[in-house]
C-alpha cells in the first residue's frame, strides 16, 4: 500500500499492524507524532493494543518492561533527554532479556537545550545491550520495525530502531506500508515460551539478585547472545527482502564503484547526501552502517577489502575521547594498515552538505586521533 506519509505516521502505522499488546510512551519532540498517531488508532477504534499513558518517559520504560515481562509485545519510543532519562530502565530491559521494540528519533542532547537532530542520544546508550538499527530513509524505518519485533522475540533481546529526528520523522515521502496478511505471515502472534514470562503457573524470577558469583557469567551470557544475534538480523533482513521485495542481508551496504581508493563510512540518513557526493567522485566509496549493534566488525572488513584510505563520518562524539564511530572502525581495522579520518558534524541539526562531503573527500588521511569537524 503506497502512501504518503510523514514518516513518524508512518512508524506509527506499521507498528500497529505489528500488533503490539501495550503501547506506552511520554511525548517528546520529535518523537512525538509517532505515539500521538498511535493514540489516536486506538482511539478511533483501529488499534487493538492498550495504549498507556504515561507521567515521565523512566515511566514508559517501566510500562512496556512490565509488560514484556508478563509476556507481551511491547513497544515505545523516545527521543534525546527522554532516552537518557530512560537508561536505567534501559540497561535492566536488555539485563532481563524482554524483547521491547523502541524508536529512538534521534535528536541532540543538552546543555544547551536543542531539539534538532545528532545521534548523541543513542550514541549514549550503546553498551546497554540492545540491537540498534539506524535507518537511511523513512521506508528502511518502517520496514525496520516489523525486523525489529521478529529479531527481538527470535534472540529475547531489545531492538532499537533509530531514525534521523525531523530529517526523517517529520519528512513527507512515498512509502509503501506492508499489507497487513503479508506482514502477518512474516510477523505472526508473539508467542513466549514457558519460562520466559512471568506466569503464576510457572512461577520464574526475573532481574533478581545476582551475587558476585553468578552476575559476571550472567553478562557474558547477555554479550555473547548479542554477538550472535548478528546471523538472525542477516536471517530476517533475507526472510523480509523475499516477501517484500526491499532491503538487502547486509548488516553494512556498499554504495560506489568497487575499485573506490577511498571509503567514507557512516549512518543514517546523511548518507543520502554522501551518495549523491559519491555520484561526482568516482574513486570514492560509501560504508553504511545499518545494524550497529551488534557491531559488524567482521563484515566491515571484507567490504573494505584492500583499501586503505578510510574516513568516518558521524554525529556524534565522546566527548573527552573522539568520534565514537571511528574509535571503533579504528580497532575494526587494527593491524589492517588502515588510516582513518574522523569527521564529526550535524550536531544540534546542522546542515551537512555536499561543500561538507566533499571536505571529507579531499582531506588528505593522516591516521591520527584528530576530530575533523564539519
Amino acid at each position: 500500500m503506497r502512501k504518503i506519509l510523514e514518516g513518524s505516521i508512518a512508524v506509527a502505522e506499521v507498528v500497529n499492524l505489528c500488533r503490539p499488546g501495550v503501547v506506552s510512551a511520554y511525548p517528546i519532540t520529535p518523537q512525538t507524532h509517532i505515539v500521538e498517531e498511535l493514540a489516536k488508532l486506538k482511539a478511533n477504534g483501529l488499534g487493538a493494543f492498550e495504549f498507556v499513558r504515561s507521567e515521565s518517559e523512566f515511566s514508559a520504560a517501566s510500562i512496556v518492561l512490565g509488560a514484556s515481562a508478563s509476556g507481551v509485545r511491547a513497544y515505545t519510543a523516545t527521543s534525546s533527554q527522554g532516552l537518557l532519562y530512560m537508561l536505567e530502565v534501559i540497561f535492566t530491559i536488555a539485563g532481563m532479556r524482554l524483547p521491547v521494540v523502541m524508536t529512538c528519533a534521534n535528536r541532540a542532547v543538552s546543555a544547551p537545550i536543542n531539539i534538532w537532530n545528532d545521534e548523541q542520544d543513542s550514541a549514549t546508550a550503546r553498551d546497554s545491550g540492545w540491537v540498534m538499527l539506524y535507518a537511511e530513509n523513512n521506508q528502511e524505518a518502517v520496514d525496520f520495525h516489523p525486523i525489529a519485533f521478529k529479531i527481538a522475540e527470535q534472540t529475547n533481546l531489545p531492538v532499537m530502531v533509530n531514525m534521523d529526528g525531523f530529517v526523517l520523522t517529520h519528512t513527507t515521502e512515498p512509502v509503501d506500508i506492508p499489507e497487513a496478511e503479508k506482514l502477518t505471515k512474516y510477523l505472526p502472534q508473539y508467542l513466549p515460551k514457558s519460562g520466559q514470562f512471568l506466569d503464576i503457573k510457572n512461577p520464574v524470577s526475573l532481574g533478581a539478585l545476582a551475587t558476585p558469583e553468578h552476575y559476571q557469567d550472567i553478562r557474558k551470557d547477555l554479550a555473547n547472545d548479542l554477538l550472535a544475534a548478528q546471523k538472525i538480523i542477516k536471517k530476517e533482513f533475507t526472510s523480509y527482502q523475499k516477501i517484500f521485495g526491499r532491503g538487502s542481508a547486509d548488516l553494512v551496504e556498499y554504495y560506489g564503484s568497487p575499485k573506490a581508493k577511498k571509503i567514507i563510512i557512516s549512518r543514517g540518513s546523511v548518507c543520502g547526501t554522501i551518495k549523491e557526493a559519491i555520484d561526482q567522485n568516482k574513486d570514492v566509496g560509501l560504508l553504511r552502517i545499518k545494524a550497529y549493534r551488534p557491531f559488524p566488525a567482521e563484515e566491515i572488513k571484507r567490504k573494505i577489502g584492500s583499501v586503505k584510505d578510510i574516513s568516518v563520518f558521524e554525529k556524534c562524539l565522546s566527548l573527552g575521547s573522539g568520534g565514537i564511530l571511528a574509535g571503533e572502525i579504528r580497532n575494526c581495522l587494527f593491524g589492517e594498515n588502515c588510516q582513518v579520518n574522523s569527521f564529526v558534524g550535524g550536531l544540534g541539526g546542522r546542515d551537512v552538505t555536499m561543500k561538507m562531503v566533499q571536505k571529507i573527500i579531499d582531506t588528505p588521511n593522516k591516521n591520527n586521533s584528530e576530530i575533523n569537524f564539519l
